[in-house]
């Protein structure tokens, strides 16, 4: 994996939406902290986040988090739980989860083994590649 000289953290690329004032984002930030270490493989400018709640601690309530990363298909996760904590747990582990699971699909399904194989770095044997041979008419 190559480092990212400026990785996407939650606290600089979340944005809060409908339902969330800017005094719920430093919590919601620690909430989403566990997906630092799977947003750091991204560019902090090319990466965007916003959590919304739909009717708010009513019987309804629809938590939405979003996921922009440039070059990448947008990604939606969205929790009916009544709990608001437990519905942005739900949306973090459904985010993480697809973005382990689209990075998975961009990866080559070979370059794994070839990673995990080393190659041999042995000379050519002689007997495997012989000399060529000279034919009857051109010798």
């Amino acid at each position: 994996m190559s480092a990212v000289a400026n990785p996407a953290t939650v606290a600089e690329c979340l944005r809060v939406g409908a339902g969330f004032s800017q005094g719920d984002r430093n919590w919601i930030a620690e909430q989403f902290a566990t997906l630092d270490a799977r947003l750091a493989s991204f560019h902090a400018d090319a990466t965007e986040l916003e959590v919304s709640v739909k009717d708010r601690e009513a019987r309804g309530q629809k938590v939405t988090l979003e996921c922009w990363i440039a070059g990448r298909q947008k990604i939606v996760t969205t929790s009916a739980e009544e709990d608001l904590h437990a519905a942005l747990n739900d949306v973090r582990d459904d985010l993480r989860r697809r973005l382990n699971d689209a990075k998975t699909r961009q990866e080559p399904r070979h370059n794994k083994h070839l990673r995990d194989l080393p190659q041999p770095q042995s000379e050519p044997d002689e007997s495997e590649n012989p000399a060529p041979r000279a034919d009857a008419e051109t010798a």
